[in-house]
């Protein structure tokens, strides 16, 4: 069973979304189930298969969303040093043809969000940088071609 690194933050919000859609969604998409199931003939309810569409849609969030956790490595970003690129390294850039300097946290896949500055440890950009120490250039294909970035700094938090 392949493990999936998370950090701390990641795991938690993962948690958060579980609890909520069971907590809330599910038990809201079963009312709306039973109500659509009082207006009659099911063959043409409209709003029971919705609803219904909407509960297989929430079931199967929920149980991926376990899945993911119960193979969870949670790595503490904290307790990391080094300077050489790794899971949960900020890793400071610069673009070698603009000049134009950049950062990126590397996280897990459910936690990547660009503008936020997280990136996935499954990206591209990602994958170059890991192993990679202060001073490497690394080459990263990009939809617009290769693309070159100068490691400046590797930072832990």
């Amino acid at each position: 069973m392949e493990k999936v690194p998370m950090t701390d933050e990641g795991y938690r919000a993962l948690d958060d979304q579980l609890k909520h859609l069971k907590s809330v969604e599910r038990p809201a998409v079963i009312a709306a189930i039973s109500e659509a199931r009082e207006h009659g003939d099911l063959s043409e309810n409209a709003e029971y298969h919705a609803a219904k569409e909407r509960q297989g849609w929430i079931e199967g969030s929920i149980a991926e969303i376990e899945d993911k956790l119960s193979r969870s490595q949670v790595i503490d970003v904290s307790k990391l040093s080094g300077t050489s690129v790794k899971f949960g390294a900020t890793v400071h850039l610069v673009d070698e043809d603009t000049e134009e300097e950049s950062f990126y946290k590397i996280v897990g896949e459910d936690e990547a969000d660009v503008k936020a500055r997280k990136i996935s440890i499954a990206s591209p950009i990602a994958r170059a940088l890991i192993s990679k120490e202060v001073g490497d250039v690394v080459e990263v294909n990009t939809p617009g071609g290769v693309k070159a970035y100068e490691i400046l700094k590797v930072e832990w938090k």
